[in-house]
């Protein structure tokens, strides 16, 4: 009876130790996006940002991301710049870790 049970059940496969396929958001040109690091927390959804054209600016987190991702010293995040305040940007996006590295070992960053 027990032979039975073990030729109807299949084998346990192990995890495969490949690396997943990751899904990495890049910034827009056309929209005026670029990289930017979190470098200091204001408070009142505002952080200080130093962006990839050498500026740094006071990042205001838009309201669609104030609950959903949570920003720290040190994320890499999405910022675009305002077309009438240029020390002054918006918060677009932040990354994971998975896609930091990612981004690390394609040399985006």
């Amino acid at each position: 009876m027990d032979d039975e049970l073990d030729e109807e059940m299949p084998a346990f496969e192990e995890e495969s130790t490949e690396d997943e396929i990751i899904r990495v958001r890049l910034p827009k040109k056309s929209n005026n996006e670029q990289f930017a690091i979190a470098e200091l927390m204001m408070g009142a959804n505002h952080i200080r940002v130093r962006c990839s054209d050498g500026i740094t600016r006071l990042g205001r987190i838009k309201g669609k991301m104030k609950k959903r991702a949570w920003i720290r010293e040190g994320d890499i995040i999405i910022i675009v710049p305002w077309s009438f305040q240029d020390d002054k940007c918006d918060i677009t996006y932040r990354y994971t870790p998975p896609q930091r590295d990612w981004l690390r070992r394609n040399n985006y960053l």
